[in-house]
């Protein structure tokens, strides 16, 4: 790990976005960026209109080789991701379910209470490692533009990770953003979506 990248705080201006923590993809480690609202952020979106499923999209670290997968199997959310142009930089894609884990954990817009499970908050692909979330853990963040009403805050709402759910293709795991429960459900319901991009340390 460089030392500049070593001293960023969470929501420090980065590669087109901000800050969002760190996640291991394989034995590398990258900082996650997530994209500014007002560019990256799509709302009613749908995973894929078929429940079947599809190769090389059930990683939960990588969310761009899910992505990938995705739009090869014809996901125009996918495609919208790939597409994004932020800052010169055109390799945004849609989290996967750790990496999504790891933006509710250090964006999270409101003081609501957590679901606090066994599951929700389990996350071995961050780094440091997540636990299963308390009720008051993780707090709001400490963060004005990512607070509830902020310019780049997440919605009090169901978020799309990229990661298909394993035991039943025809859905995908999902993370509600005022609370942090984290549950697959539908592939072609309609749910919010956030983009995001890596890069190595």
């Amino acid at each position: 790990m460089n030392a500049n990248t070593a001293a960023l705080a969470i929501g420090a201006a980065l590669g087109g976005g901000f800050f969002a923590g760190y996640i291991r993809v394989g034995d590398g480690l990258d900082a996650l960026i997530i994209s500014p609202k007002a560019a990256g952020e799509r709302a009613l979106a749908v995973w894929h209109s078929s429940r079947k499923s599809i190769t090389g999209a059930q990683s939960f670290f990588n969310g761009h080789a899910n992505t990938l997968a995705m739009a090869e199997a014809g996901s125009d959310l996918a495609k919208w991701a790939i597409d994004l142009c932020i800052a010169d930089f055109s390799d945004w894609f849609l989290p996967s379910r750790d990496e999504l884990e790891l933006l509710y954990r250090n964006f999270k817009p409101s003081s609501n209470e957590n679901y606090a499970s066994f599951r929700d908050g389990d996350n071995p692909s961050s780094v440091p490692a997540g636990y299963p979330y308390t009720s008051t853990f993780p707090a709001q963040t400490a963060l004005e533009t990512f607070r509830t009403g902020g310019a780049d805050a997440f919605e009090e709402a169901w978020y799309i990770s990229s990661t298909e759910y394993a035991p039943d293709p025809a859905c995908a795991w999902y993370q509600i953003f005022a609370g942090g429960y984290q549950n697959a459900y539908l592939k072609d319901d309609s749910y919010r979506a956030r983009a995001v991009r890596r890069q190595p340390v």
